[in-house]
């Protein structure tokens, strides 16, 4: 006897999906039978990702956000939940980093990292949150009262890192947004969680892992490896189920064990 978990009828709200993880998060919660809205600055990409979802028989949307500007948050979720509906699942995932030593950080380096980060993440959840929060007090409509928000964090934000130590600032803090959020929200069948993923190969990245810093990187690793951006998805459907309805403000890595 398998077991299986349907997520049809849910509605996914992902952010930073135009490629990398959030492009990843979205196929799976499609291929699970979430209808997904995918959000990004750049539609052209989600465009094509939208395609390919519905190419696989999916239920896939696109909306224009920018998570530093307060008036396109605004904007995006509420043209989800006027043109899909109810907003049931958030996977929190836009980020940004930049390569330096503390001493070279400057202010608009520090501002760049942290707005995406950790303001921009901040009220992305505070709006879905606050519709879900409506629908479980009854004072708006829905089918689903309660909702699962899943924070997309870093290991980075467990274990300090030589060159990215704002990007881990940023991690840590949001992290405890996450069991902030939980704590207060929970009562309200309000899920909170985050991931915090080791290193995986994206198309971003994948240059990296060819060359001599990169190889001396995996071979500091546990088990000699990278991850694949499939490697999570398990993680992220459980997360985003009714199953997960005892799991609530759990950090959990996904590294291989790097930050033990």
């Amino acid at each position: 006897m398998a077991y299986t978990i349907d997520l049809s009828g849910r509605i996914a709200f992902v952010t930073g999906a135009s490629s990398g993880l959030g492009a990843q998060f979205a196929r799976t919660l499609a291929r699970a039978g979430a209808a997904v809205v995918l959000a990004s600055r750049r539609t052209d990409r989600l465009k094509e990702l939208r395609a390919e979802i519905e190419g696989e028989g999916g239920d896939a949307h696109v909306v224009e956000l920018d998570v530093t500007d307060q008036g396109s948050i605004k904007a995006a979720v509420a043209r989800a939940e006027t043109e899909v509906g109810s907003i049931d699942i958030l996977v929190n995932n836009s980020g940004v980093s930049t390569t330096q030593r503390i001493q070279e950080v400057s202010p608009d380096d520090y501002d760049f990292i942290f707005d995406t980060n950790v303001k921009g993440a901040f009220f992305v959840a505070q709006e879905v949150g606050k519709r879900m929060l409506a629908r479980a007090k009854g004072a708006a409509p829905g089918s689903y009262t309660g909702g699962r928000i899943i924070n997309i964090a870093s290991m980075a934000g467990l274990k300090v890192l030589p060159q990215i130590g704002v990007y881990c600032m940023s991690k840590a803090a949001m992290i405890q947004m996450t069991r902030a959020m939980a704590m207060e929200w929970g009562k309200f069948g309000i899920n909170v969680n985050a991931i915090c993923p080791g290193y995986i190969d994206t198309e971003i990245n994948n240059h990296h892992w060819q060359t001599e810093a990169g190889q001396k990187l995996v071979a500091m690793l546990p088990r000699k490896r990278v991850g694949k951006p499939e490697d999570l998805d398990a993680l992220i459907v459980l997360l985003a189920s009714a199953q997960s309805h005892f799991v609530n403000g759990a950090i959990i890595a996904a590294d291989d064990g790097f930050a033990i």
